[in-house]
């Protein structure tokens, strides 16, 4: 099977693009906060930052997966990052992953107009059945995030991940269907029709 094909997704607000080197030293910029990297499997702050970043590098170019620099075109500058994971043409699912904001990005229109961007291009272009989100029980700020985008809440699955720390992570699975998506756009749309 064909690997996935990297793309560039963009509206009036933002650009997302797949890994290249010449992000490399922004987005290690945006990420500079520790706090960042709580909950993340991957550790992406300080010293490991290159290892997470050439991971997603490769994977990105061999089409196992496709890891975007988020610009805000208002600024130029890197929002944050987010990812298509565990891609299956075979059953038209993927993850929507590895997401992470700058601080000055959160709260505001970067994030509601990226999963716009990221769920659209999989539900409405490709046409593939599901959008899955999966996350750290312990991440409250995420939780509320996936229940305030309206995606469904489906299980949790305990002692999913071992991560950097040593903390056996609990992971919350979402998902979101083409049966969701328009109750889902709405709520996206207005959201963003207010923060712009």
């Amino acid at each position: 099977m064909p690997g996935f094909e990297p793309l560039v997704l963009e509206d009036d607000q933002l650009r997302l693009e797949p890994f290249g080197e010449r992000h490399r030293e922004p987005l290690r910029a945006a990420g500079s906060d520790p706090d960042l990297w709580r909950f993340h499997g991957l550790n992406q702050h300080g010293a490991t930052f290159d290892r997470y970043f050439d991971h997603y590098l490769r994977q990105t170019a061999a089409g196992r997966e496709c890891a975007f620099v988020i610009t805000d075109k208002a600024s130029g500058s890197v929002a944050g990052s987010s990812c298509y994971l565990a891609i299956s043409p075979e059953n038209r699912r993927l993850e929507i992953g590895s997401t992470w904001y700058a601080k000055p990005f959160q709260g505001g229109y970067v994030n509601p107009a990226a999963k716009r961007l990221l769920i659209g291009h999989v539900i409405e272009t490709l046409g593939w059945n599901r959008v899955e989100f999966k996350l750290d029980s312990r991440n409250t700020r995420s939780w509320a995030a996936m229940k305030k985008l309206g995606a469904v809440e489906e299980d949790i699955h305990r002692n999913h991940m071992i991560l950097p720390d040593g903390h056996i992570r609990h992971s919350v699975w979402f998902s979101i269907t083409p049966e969701d998506w328009p109750r889902v756009k709405a709520g996206l749309d207005t959201r963003l029709s207010v923060l712009m």
